[in-house]
């Protein structure tokens, strides 16, 4: 057994299976979860829980170290042990990219609310449902249509439309939090590919040479669904500690029809 199949060990023998739903009448010979019911709750084999726990696996992938956090409920702190363990510790240049638990379980208690978590350059990480219900879903989208910055400056998204005002602050508060991002982050190649890459856009040259520095933290945009219609929407950017991940929780204007669509999409 080898530090990862250790802690897996551990962290499965002090679970409640009880705080998972599973009850049984009968006693139980061992204490926490039994490795069939981890694999259950993770999605992967019993086999390759107990390869894990004896050091006889190859190095997990990091969704399957998601996957098994979730199950286990691990802390940010356990989960972000268990990364290191199994070979990725995230560099202190390079933009976080992976999505703690508790944040997962955050997404996971606001299915009435469209919700989608962005890296640190406006990649597009993870969303919920409702998200893609609204706005189309992003799964079968190219690399470069799940960047908010690319999207916005050189494609649009046809399901999002702005006035001129919201359009005009959206894109200064999006310039400007990429160049906090590319202060924070000088040597990752992501943020220079990005910046590289908007440079042939004069919108964004004009933006970019202003200088301004700040984080993006809301705006104002409208959906327009094809079976509902246009639906009014106040974005809110949280920006979680440690990660630097962005978590855009999308709620329904006031005074609108917005919250009734939502509700009928949902």
């Amino acid at each position: 057994m080898n530090d990862l199949g250790a802690a897996l060990r551990a962290w499965r023998d002090r679970m409640d299976p009880a705080a998972v739903g599973l009850t049984h009448a009968s006693p139980r010979r061992v204490a926490g979860l039994r490795r069939g019911e981890l694999a259950a709750l993770a999605g992967i084999s019993p086999e390759y829980v107990a390869r894990l726990e004896q050091g006889r696996a190859a190095t997990p992938s990091a969704q399957v170290c998601t996957s098994l956090a979730r199950a286990l409920r691990l802390s940010d702190d356990e989960e972000a042990h268990l990364m290191r363990l199994a070979g990725f510790a995230a560099a202190p240049d390079r933009i976080p990219h992976l999505i703690p638990t508790s944040l997962h379980r955050v997404i996971d208690h606001l299915d009435d609310t469209p919700v989608a978590v962005y890296d640190a350059v406006w990649r597009l990480l993870h969303w919920n449902r409702l998200f893609a219900a609204v706005f189309g879903d992003p799964a079968g989208a190219a690399a470069d249509e799940r960047n908010a910055l690319i999207v916005q400056f050189e494609s649009r998204n046809p399901r999002v439309r702005q006035t001129d005002t919201e359009r005009a602050y959206f894109e200064h508060s999006l310039v400007a939090d990429l160049r906090a991002t590319s202060a924070r982050y000088p040597n990752d190649p992501d943020v220079a590919a990005l910046i590289s890459r908007m440079a042939g856009n004069d919108r964004f040259c004009h933006l970019w040479a202003l200088r301004a520095v700040a984080h993006h933290e809301s705006a104002h945009k409208t959906a327009v669904h094809p079976d509902v219609g246009a639906i009014p929407l106040d974005a809110n950017v949280l920006t979680t500690q440690n990660t630097d991940l962005r978590l855009v929780v999308l709620t329904p204007r006031p005074d609108t029809t917005a919250r009734e669509k939502l509700d009928r999409l949902g």
